[in-house]
């Protein structure tokens, strides 16, 4: 995923007028490979994000990843875990602490460059002040 933003970066600018919370969902939909309102798959959880925030406390986040992202190389877990803390981030309950457009691919750019995720939350002072508080929507 990140590979696409060095794609487009070159000759697109980002809006930072595009819902964040929206692009979550999508990146969600993504990395679960389910739609947002399975209901019969999300059970308690009327909806996709309520599901992933299920599986945090259990620490099952390894559920969470469609199988087919993995078959070819399960050692990408650690990084689709750094594109769900990103999608998570986008989806803070908080408006105001949802990153900008311009902050998630920042973020992205960190994952493609190798750079981790600390459990504190996605993005690291040094590179932007204002992504240092996004977490796994209150996991981390």
């Amino acid at each position: 995923m990140a590979r696409l933003v060095s794609a487009v970066d070159s000759h697109l600018s980002v809006s930072t007028l595009v819902s964040t919370p929206g692009f979550g969902v999508v990146l969600l939909e993504l990395l679960t490979g389910r739609r947002p309102t399975d209901s019969a798959e999300f059970r308690d959880n009327n909806n996709l994000v309520g599901w992933v925030r299920q599986q945090y406390p259990r620490r099952r986040l390894a559920d969470v990843f469609d199988l087919m992202l993995l078959r070819d190389d399960p050692s990408l877990e650690l990084e689709l875990l750094e594109h769900l803390k990103v999608a998570c981030a986008c989806l803070d309950d908080r408006p105001a602490r949802c990153p900008t457009m311009l902050n998630v691919m920042a973020m992205f750019k960190e994952i493609q460059t190798g750079s981790t995720v600390s459990s504190a939350g996605v993005g690291t002072p040094s590179v932007d002040d204002d992504t240092a508080h996004y977490g796994v929507m209150g996991m981390s």
